[in-house]
């Protein structure tokens, strides 16, 4: 059931994971909303059509992303704006794991009580694109907090693998954009107010020293930072990123597992790591006054 339905997501005809609480509140069909303005998109490189493949491990693969999206999975309404994150799944840069580090993981979001945002960015190989991608949909969520009902003071993202290194370039990068403005919500701050990096991948140099492009500053969003040790070569990245974060005083919480592998998102793996998601929601209602 869950593999159906998460293609259905895939393909934007109906709300998979993007639902409220109760299966009698859930939409009939997201919204989607694109991202660029028709003829705006800028570093587009391809024509191609996107294309969709499910696997034996339930996951489903979008690749020759060209015409970024956000698919919007609100939280229920309870009188007052919810707080919101933007989801950016993981892939390498090369396809997006849509369901689980995105459909999923908007789903648990709602439980929380928080809306969430999946980012559909451009890939393969085009990492300026997918980060022009991120800032842009940032300020396009801001620019549409009322229509969301959605706190623009409490708006956060959360990346797995190389969504993880997006995110945290979007948390370290955001005074100006990658691009050249297009419209009134490229007016609006693409900084996040929080993050949840998780098992990110392309943070380090040398060492521990971050990567190029990375300037972490007391500016950087408070971050929940998740990682298992035995994640070859990645656990570098989470920790080059956490020394970062403590030298600039930015708050930080991480948690380093002994097991766990990488690329697991939500789902139960009999290793340590599968209690990462009430830490989680722990970290959220702290940060975000749940």
């Amino acid at each position: 059931m869950r593999s159906w339905l998460s293609m259905m997501a895939a393909l934007g005809f109906a709300a998979v994971e993007c639902a409220s609480i109760h299966a009698s509140e859930r939409a009939a069909e997201p919204e989607v909303v694109r991202i660029w303005p028709e003829g705006r998109i800028p570093l587009k490189t391809s024509d191609a059509p996107e294309k969709m493949t499910p696997s034996k491990d339930d996951i489903i693969r979008l690749t020759d992303v060209n015409e970024p999206t956000l698919t919007v999975c609100l939280a229920k309404d309870t009188g007052k704006p919810n707080p919101a994150v933007m989801i950016c799944p993981g892939g390498g840069y090369n396809i997006l794991a849509w369901n689980h580090e995105g459909t999923e993981i908007a789903d648990w979001f709602n439980r929380q009580g928080v809306s969430a945002f999946i980012l559909k960015y451009r890939v393969p190989k085009n990492r300026d694109a997918a980060f022009c991608d991120a800032q842009r949909a940032m300020g396009l969520i801001r620019s549409r907090a009322q229509h969301f009902n959605v706190d623009p003071k409490r708006l956060g993202i959360m990346g797995f693998s190389a969504g993880g290194h997006l995110s945290v370039r979007v948390s370290t990068d955001f005074k100006k954009r990658f691009y050249e403005p297009v419209d009134e919500a490229d007016a609006l701050s693409c900084r996040p107010d929080f993050a949840l990096i998780i098992y990110p991948a392309y943070l380090h140099a040398e060492g521990y020293a971050m990567a190029e492009g990375l300037p972490v500053t007391e500016q950087t969003p408070p971050t929940f930072l998740l990682q298992a040790e035995d994640d070859k070569p990645y656990v570098d990245s989470s920790l080059a990123y956490f020394i970062a974060l403590k030298a600039a005083k930015v708050p930080v919480e991480m948690h380093l597992f002994p097991d766990g592998g990488h690329g697991y998102g939500m789902r139960i793996k009999g290793k340590s790591t599968d209690v990462w998601p009430t830490l989680a929601a722990a970290w959220l209602k702290r940060v975000c006054g749940l």
